[in-house]
């Protein structure tokens, strides 16, 4: 018997389709990304209130999602400053200006990954034909280029954060 899933069930969903691990699309590219999906929950700890990130288990409409990203050398060699390209995912809406890593350029775009620059460039065609400026709302994917070279079996850590539309 076919039941309609609950929007808690529809939130779990979500999160589960968010924490992925990606293979490089090329078997003999040595950078391996693995994204790791979590949440802001307040806590009490030593007498202090504070916020922690937890796996994002379950979440809902309106729901921000902190998304880091590791991306790891797994060649025997140093390798040149590597590029990573990562999808805004699906039913996420890109939270603007939070995209960061150390030492990387951070370029965005609004045509499926076809085409990136940073955000003042970006623009959306109208059903008119004037474009408009893009808003991050449009993002489809955010590249960041690592500006150093990542040693043999090294990591280095990107982030941005979203909102589950």
């Amino acid at each position: 018997m076919y039941r309609q899933p609950s929007y808690r069930a529809l939130g779990l969903l979500i999160a589960i389709g968010m924490v992925v691990t990606a293979a490089a699309e090329n078997p003999k590219d040595p950078i391996a990304v693995r994204a790791i999906a979590e949440v802001e929950r307040p806590t009490h700890e030593r007498g202090r209130d504070a916020n922690k990130l937890v796996p994002a288990e379950r979440v809902v409409s309106g729901d921000a999602v902190i998304y880091t990203l590791e991306v790891r050398n797994t060649a025997a060699a140093t390798v040149p400053p590597p590029t990573v390209t990562y999808p805004v995912p699906e039913h996420m809406i890109y939270t603007a200006d939070s995209a960061v890593g150390p030492i990387t350029q951070v370029t965005y775009s609004v045509d499926g990954g076809l085409t990136f620059d940073v955000p003042e460039n970006l623009t959306i065609a109208q059903p008119g034909g004037e474009p408009r400026a893009a808003t991050a709302a449009d993002f489809t994917h955010i590249r960041w280029q690592l500006k150093n070279a990542l040693k043999s079996n090294s990591v280095a850590f990107v982030r941005f954060r979203a909102r589950v539309k």
